[in-house]
């Protein structure tokens, strides 16, 4: 056979081994994909659901099975009064948005006499001595309020005024612009006029924040933005000097563990609260 026809069968013979090789390769390409896109769909459908998220106001059911109880529906306010009072302070609280808004006290109505409402701290009916409380605040440009607890309302009457609670105070407070953020145990998250905040973290001014207290046998803890910002215990050499050195020095009982009151602040600033929620726990 001559060598033209030999080289001619060979170049056929290599043409059609590449062919199949191409063929062979793109085959497997493709059925590598398909299995990586079998094995992705399987990993998506196999990954545990998110959490449920309730809507404002509400519980989930792992919530309820959990033990917390909603302290505001987002729609009334059941559940509180002014202290001192039978009913909510007219003009200076009221529900906007599915918040418990404290109006500010420029913009409270007048009396037929022309003298401003009377406001004061809203309080909850229900006492309570070992809890878990969560709540969302929000506050106005240079704004000022608090969360109060461990409050009784005989000693905030006798001690104090007739509408303004004493009690444990957690901070609300734009530390941007109002004056009391100058003094470290004033601001946003701490234990108010005895403890400083550590390592908070604050959302803008306008936005909403989420709080936590947890007040379990004389162990507190203050929780701002899912960082635990303040640690104490009643009782001990440490606490007993920030209260002798502290605005509280002088009312006798101030410290002493109770079933309390909860307590939002009038402190005449436009704050915001949602989301309000508790769980009832065992003494230490």
């Amino acid at each position: 056979m001559p060598n033209s026809i030999l080289v001619k069968l060979a170049i056929a013979a290599r043409r059609r081994l590449i062919s199949v090789s191409v063929t062979f390769l793109l085959m497997l390409t493709v059925l590598s994909c398909a299995s990586t896109e079998k094995a992705g769909a399987f990993e998506e459908t196999t990954q545990p659901p998110a959490p449920a998220v309730a809507p404002a106001n509400t519980l989930t059911e792992a919530e309820r099975v959990a033990g917390l109880q909603l302290l505001f529906d987002g729609k009334t306010f059941t559940g509180w009064r002014g202290l001192g009072r039978d009913v909510v302070p007219p003009g200076h609280w009221l529900i906007e948005d599915g918040c418990i808004m404290k109006v500010a006290s420029e913009e409270v109505p007048k009396q037929a006499d022309g003298q401003p409402l009377n406001g004061g701290d809203l309080m909850t009916i229900d006492s309570f001595e070992n809890f878990e409380l969560s709540f969302e605040w929000r506050i106005s440009p240079g704004g000022n309020s608090g969360v109060k607890y461990n409050v009784s309302e005989e000693l905030s009457i006798s001690e104090g005024s007739s509408h303004s609670a004493l009690g444990f105070e957690y901070q609300v407070l734009d530390d941007s612009q109002h004056p009391d953020a100058m003094d470290k145990d004033h601001e946003s998250g701490g234990l108010y006029d005895l403890i400083a905040p550590q390592n908070k973290q604050l959302q803008p001014v306008g936005e909403f924040n989420q709080a936590r207290i947890v007040f379990q046998g004389n162990h507190g803890e203050h929780w701002l933005n899912g960082t635990k910002v303040v640690d104490f215990d009643l009782g001990t050499p440490l606490m007993d000097s920030l209260l002798a050195a502290s605005k509280y020095r002088n009312i006798p009982g101030f410290a002493d563990k109770r079933k309390g009151h909860i307590i939002l602040q009038d402190h005449g600033d436009a704050v915001w609260y949602r989301n309000i929620k508790i769980r009832v726990l065992q003494s230490r």
